[in-house]
């Protein structure tokens, strides 16, 4: 079903860049960020929601028949389902400001955090007791729950972050849940879904990803891993994310505190690319790809070479 999915996915989203292109629906490029991401005005947005689609429509009807695993992969299908759904209301107030010219053009830290975290407590609540190993030794029912909402939250944001570049938070997302495959079928559709969207994404991208693609992926890396590997392997994994999220949050607190920044610009692929650092866009991306690659392969030999 890998290959009805990537079809599928390549299917909507080329379907959904030409509707697009039609209507108008692009996303506005920063002024201050890389001088060489201001050909990509006008580029659609977005993208994650018709891979999502096709993730969806294969998964349901294999779940229904008994052919998709059990609450485990439901609970991961879910949790992905709203987080997108939180990222997808991002993706529309970009796409109506841009075209009314009015409006707010995302939504406030205020209302997306609290919505994230109802989310990920209900993952947690009902992932704690489906883990296939013991979460934290000692920690009990109340600090698993607490732990994994963090870990869900976390994980949603930092592959967030991590987008930006044409492909590259696709092809991170494809390394990182490659030792996952044969475990969870949720993984493996969207590994599938994530193939026929770079189709369109790769340099120079037809489409963008948007926040709807950026949260499932999050949500479904963190169900897996929590769920059939192991909790701590994740930010082994997913160390391109980790270090994104870290790079936005240190130029934050270093501004506030200091009045300086540590980095020409975050989150840290865009201080690759800086003039003063000079990296071209495909560079980037390409070495984060062999980064997680490498790290990926350490956590594959620490889950003992299984499939």
């Amino acid at each position: 079903m890998m290959v009805v999915t990537a079809l599928l996915s390549w299917f909507l989203v080329g379907l959904f860049v030409r509707m697009s292109r039609a209507r108008g629906w692009g996303q506005r490029v920063r002024q201050d960020g890389p001088q060489t991401h201001l050909v990509k005005e006008g580029t659609p947005t977005a993208g994650g929601v018709p891979f999502v689609l096709a993730l969806s429509v294969v998964f349901l009807p294999l779940y229904l028949t008994g052919n998709a695993g059990g609450p485990r992969e439901l609970v991961i299908w879910l949790t992905a389902l709203a987080m997108g759904v939180i990222g997808g209301v991002d993706d529309l107030l970009k796409i109506r400001s841009r075209m009314t010219g009015r409006g707010r053009s995302e939504l406030l830290a205020r209302e997306k955090f609290p919505l994230q975290f109802l989310v990920g407590l209900v993952f947690a609540y009902f992932a704690a007791p489906l883990a296939s190993h013991e979460l934290v030794p000692g920690f009990g029912p109340v600090g698993d729950v607490i732990l994994l909402t963090l870990v869900m939250v976390g994980s949603v944001n930092a592959f967030n972050f991590t987008d930006g570049l044409d492909g590259l938070l696709g092809g991170v997302a494809i390394i990182v849940l490659l030792p996952l495959l044969a475990l969870s079928p949720v993984s493996a559709l969207l590994v599938a879904a994530l193939l026929g969207f770079l189709w369109f994404n790769a340099h120079p991208a037809r489409v963008f990803m948007g926040d709807m693609g950026s949260h499932a992926i999050g949500a479904v890396a963190a169900g897996a891993y929590v769920l059939y590997a192991d909790v701590w392997l994740l930010p082994i994994a997913a160390i391109i994310p980790v270090v994104a999220v870290l790079s936005v949050v240190i130029q934050v607190a270093s501004f506030k505190l200091r009045g300086k920044r540590v980095f020409k610009m975050s989150p840290i692929q865009h201080h690759f690319e800086h003039k003063d650092i000079g990296w071209p866009e495909t560079h980037v991306t390409m070495r984060f790809w062999m980064v997680s690659a490498v790290a990926t392969a350490l956590v594959w030999w620490l889950l003992g070479g299984r499939p």
